[in-house]
């Protein structure tokens, strides 16, 4: 009902954009609600559920890192399908996909011991990486040709505040019934409860189309200088690849937001073992930490097209990122449940910052009649970022010991954060 009144408010509140644009708007924040109760229940216990499990941490590193290695090969020619289909039509099939892979969770404690759920739930996740890869680059898209330039910050901040009352709630309903149901059947009711929310949020990703003020030329090919000596005719493969990418100024973007993600999810691997097995928190609290967090993204988001107009889109995620790293540094010297509560609120008015701001820096940079093969360079780039650090943070941490990593990792995200504001 919270959610229903909020996208109630959202829609008077927003009576200066035109009616065009006003059923895109809405099925987004719809979309990105129902995506907060998939996020707040199944996606937020994975890797809890897995330690409780007795997963290691290089397991749950495998968990991000297995779908990376498939988006890795797979991105290049996502970008070139989405380019030749129409893009709503692409993303919703590519979701649907994608997010059957959340109802096959659910079964597992029928079918394996607790090493077998373990190892399932990695072969699960890289077969969902298969449909994950045109998703990710194909809703980029989409989101950049369903909402123009001028409001693409308003939606996101919208968007946000959204995801965040969706997750809070259903964060906190799920902390409510893993306290009270037995293990593993707790985990198997909040997995199906995610898992009809991940089918809605696809149903509205179905009603959101491209609106497009002005048609774009086609697409010339890139031109290839040619010499006597040389076929001035591109070979496919490298026509496919679009290398000329590299060649312009959105190359260092790539390599900054890849330095970004790298320190970003180096330390995820390392959060639950943290929560589980340093703190000891129980379900309960797991999920009210997470619902703080969200609940301090939510305020921040609802001034976040004002922050990010003073401030600028590159400059809000380059300090949104250094503002990250002060997080693993603290939870290093948690040491209550209190601690643990506080930094989740703070952490979440940090991430509001950057996770609204990272993907328009993006599209400021691309340009608007060829964004697939810009979407897909940067979706190599990120799951080769999540591939690495999801292997290196908990070997890291092996090495050196939690407490150490965590602090190094804090620094890192700062030092990311301050080679995209200055190179980025």
């Amino acid at each position: 009902m919270g959610i229903i009144l909020c996208m109630r408010f959202n829609f008077f509140k927003q009576s200066d954009i035109p009616e065009r644009y006003r059923s895109n708007f809405i099925n987004l924040y719809l979309d990105i609600a129902w995506f907060g109760v998939l996020s707040g229940t199944a996606v937020n216990f994975l890797n809890v559920y897995a330690t409780r499990l007795g997963a290691s941490g290089f397991q749950i590193g495998m968990l991000n890192a297995v779908g990376a290695v498939i988006n890795l090969f797979l991105a290049i020619p996502a970008g070139h399908w989405i380019s030749k289909r129409h893009t709503g039509k692409a993303v919703f099939w590519s979701s649907v996909l994608f997010r059957l892979g959340y109802f096959l969770w659910i079964p597992l404690p029928w079918l394996f011991n607790e090493t077998g759920q373990v190892w399932a739930l990695i072969v699960i996740a890289l077969l969902m990486a298969i449909p994950l890869t045109p998703l990710g680059v194909g809703f980029n898209a989409l989101f950049a040709e369903s909402v123009p330039e001028q409001y693409r910050a308003r939606v996101a901040g919208t968007r946000n505040i959204t995801f965040a009352i969706a997750y809070v709630f259903s964060s906190l309903l799920a902390g409510y019934l893993l306290k009270n149901i037995s293990f593993p059947e707790g985990y198997q009711v909040i997995f199906l409860i995610g898992a009809i929310g991940a089918a809605f949020s696809s149903y509205h990703l179905w009603h959101i189309k491209p609106v497009q003020d002005e048609v774009p030329a086609p697409l010339s090919p890139p031109i290839v200088a040619s010499t006597p000596e040389s076929d001035s005719t591109p070979k496919p493969s490298v026509s496919a690849l679009r290398l000329d990418i590299w060649k312009t100024p959105f190359r260092a973007i790539l390599l900054g937001l890849f330095f970004f993600h790298f320190a970003q999810y180096i330390v995820t691997p390392l959060y639950p073992l943290v929560f589980v097995r340093q703190l000891n928190l129980n379900d309960g609290q797991i999920g009210n930490g997470t619902a703080f967090y969200y609940l301090s993204a939510m305020l921040v988001s609802t001034q976040l097209g004002r922050i990010a107009h003073r401030v600028g889109n590159k400059r809000l995620t380059a300090l949104g990122a250094i503002g990250m790293g002060s997080y693993p540094i603290m939870l290093a010297f948690a040491q209550s449940t209190l601690h643990f509560y506080a930094l989740s609120f703070f952490n979440g008015f940090i991430f509001a910052l950057v996770n609204g701001a990272y993907a328009n820096y993006m599209l400021e940079n691309i340009p608007a009649d060829d964004r697939p093969p810009y979407l897909a360079w940067y979706t190599i780039m990120l799951n080769l970022a999540i591939l690495t650090s999801s292997l290196l943070g908990p070997l890291t941490a092996d090495l050196i010991g939690l407490t150490v990593a965590l602090i190094l990792f804090g620094i890192l995200r700062a030092i990311a954060g301050l080679a995209l504001l200055k190179w980025g």
